[in-house]
């Protein structure tokens, strides 16, 4: 038997029973962390839309790292999701992509587990580009999205402000292999 907290995390698509666990997470990183600029917590039913727009295929996804149990349900070591980056027709074929780890599961490759389904989910689709936005400062995440590809491409200054103070949000892109023709005259 593999102790608790030691094996691979198991990634597959959200579904409905996940939503309470994925709320609590992300409650975590709204009222106890910067990295999210919503600052008041979630119920499962108000972020129902959100999980909606996440389908099982298409561009918009939601990844989900469990950890098996020996008996019990699973525990919810994190998610990733593919996200419209803006609402105009013409970035269809760029996404926002975002991870959250439980805070106990840092430093066991779930965030890595999570980008590497997430991208392979992607592959087949017509995209072109991946944007994450990270709030400053965060070194594990600037590692992850280096690693996998992304660069820094700029900062927003001082946009959000949460727990009395301005955070900064550094934004990084990655090409994805979809995406049409390539770029067109402006």
């Amino acid at each position: 038997m593999t102790p608790r907290g030691t094996a691979e995390p198991q990634v597959r698509p959200g579904f409905a029973e996940d939503l309470s666990g994925l709320t609590d997470l992300y409650n975590h990183y709204v009222l106890r962390t910067p990295i999210t600029f919503d600052t008041v917590s979630l119920t499962p039913e108000g972020r129902m839309q959100w999980f909606l727009s996440h389908p099982k295929d298409g561009p918009h996804r939601l990844m989900v790292a469990t950890e098996p149990a020996a008996s019990g349900p699973e525990r919810l070591l994190g998610y990733a999701t593919s996200s419209p980056l803006r609402p105009k027709a013409a970035y269809a074929t760029s996404v926002e992509v975002s991870v959250y780890c439980a805070p106990d599961a840092a430093g066991r490759g779930v965030g890595t587990a999570l980008y590497t389904a997430l991208f392979e989910a992607l592959a087949g689709e017509d995209l072109h580009r991946a944007y994450a936005g990270v709030t400053q400062p965060n070194d594990a995440s600037h590692r992850l999205h280096t690693r996998f590809g992304f660069r820094p491409i700029g900062t927003y200054e001082q946009v959000g402000r949460k727990f009395g103070r301005y955070w900064d949000v550094r934004w990084y892109e990655k090409e994805l292999s979809g995406g049409g023709t390539g770029p067109v005259g402006v």
